[in-house]
């Protein structure tokens, strides 16, 4: 079966993660997440391994560095909602996303290893939300501190991924202008 993805609402998520719902102008997030990142791939695939390690500015992320955040946090999301979609609202602690991306590597790998570890990432994902039913999209437990629920988990991926796709386009220069998560 597949799931729709209603909006959450406002109570099932702090308002720090209202930056990544509130652009997504449309009412189901489930589409959004079927894109598999075509958008920001899209934006990396006439990059070289050089030119993935651009910086918009020194001490700013690479674009690998953003793709593998990006990685990294949807991994992190589907964590959670799996923690609490099973019905385990134990407290999960935040991450600190400067430190994962320090550590992590991500210019030394090949581009075409972290598009794959995207597509795999998103893969999974959707294969977590098709195990829920409608009641466990509902379910809530508490990450970084806020209340949060398995649908509002699954919107702040497919928010989080506009955003740094928007940031790719806006302070790395690639791609053109363009509305696709707006509805």
């Amino acid at each position: 079966m597949t799931l729709t993805l209603a909006r959450p609402h406002p109570d099932e998520y702090h308002q720090y993660y209202a930056r990544y719902l509130d652009p997504l102008l449309v009412d189901d997030a489930r589409p959004l997440l079927e894109r598999r990142f075509a958008p920001i791939l899209a934006l990396a695939s006439g990059l070289d391994d050089a030119g993935a390690c651009a910086r918009y500015a020194p001490g700013k992320w690479s674009i690998k560095e953003v793709l593998g955040h990006v990685a990294d946090t949807e991994r992190i999301f589907a964590y959670r909602a799996l923690r609490f979609g099973r019905g385990d609202a134990t407290a999960v602690p935040g991450f600190d996303e400067k430190t994962f991306v320090a550590s992590a590597g991500t210019d030394r790998r090949p581009l075409a290893s972290i598009v794959d570890d995207l597509t795999a990432v998103r893969a999974a994902s959707l294969t977590l939300l098709d195990s829920f039913t409608p009641e466990m999209l509902e379910l809530r437990g508490e990450a970084s501190g806020y209340t949060m629920s398995v649908r509002a988990l699954f919107w702040s991926m497919a928010g989080h991924e506009q955003h740094h796709e928007t940031m790719l386009r806006q302070r790395y220069g690639l791609g053109a202008a363009s509305a696709s998560a707006r509805g």
